[in-house]
């Protein structure tokens, strides 16, 4: 079966408790159409770059689905029509990475950024 990454935000006014309810809502829509979550992960509420439904803040969650298409399908639907979820975000992927997702490591735990020039010659600017 095909492999997916879901992302949604959930308005800021749920407790935790029912944001995370949400997430069990929607993985029990893949299950009754034959796909399963391999992983989920509740992110937390974060601050959105710009006002969504006049919230500016959100709960956000992340699965990884391994499921049909028709089932992706449905799920999508029903997210669409609740009330709660304000964005959905699906990818399909070649294959899930390992471990947690880049939101849930600490800043030290993640790979460096590339080589960044640390201070020294900053492209020819002279104070």
């Amino acid at each position: 079966m095909p492999l997916y990454e879901h992302v949604f935000i959930s308005r800021q006014d749920l407790s935790s408790a029912q944001a995370e309810g949400l997430v069990e809502h929607f993985t029990t829509v893949l299950a009754d159409n034959g796909g399963k979550v391999v992983e989920s992960e509740y992110w937390g509420v974060k601050t959105m770059a710009y006002k969504i439904n006049k919230n500016r803040k959100g709960h956000y969650a992340f699965l990884k689905t391994d499921a049909p298409s028709a089932a992706v399908q449905e799920m999508e639907r029903l997210m669409r029509l609740h009330d709660d979820v304000m964005r959905i975000l699906t990818i399909k992927v070649d294959a899930h990475e390992d471990g947690p997702s880049v939101q849930m490591q600490k800043r030290d735990e993640r790979e460096s950024r590339g080589d960044r020039d640390r201070g020294g010659d900053r492209g020819g600017f002279r104070r």
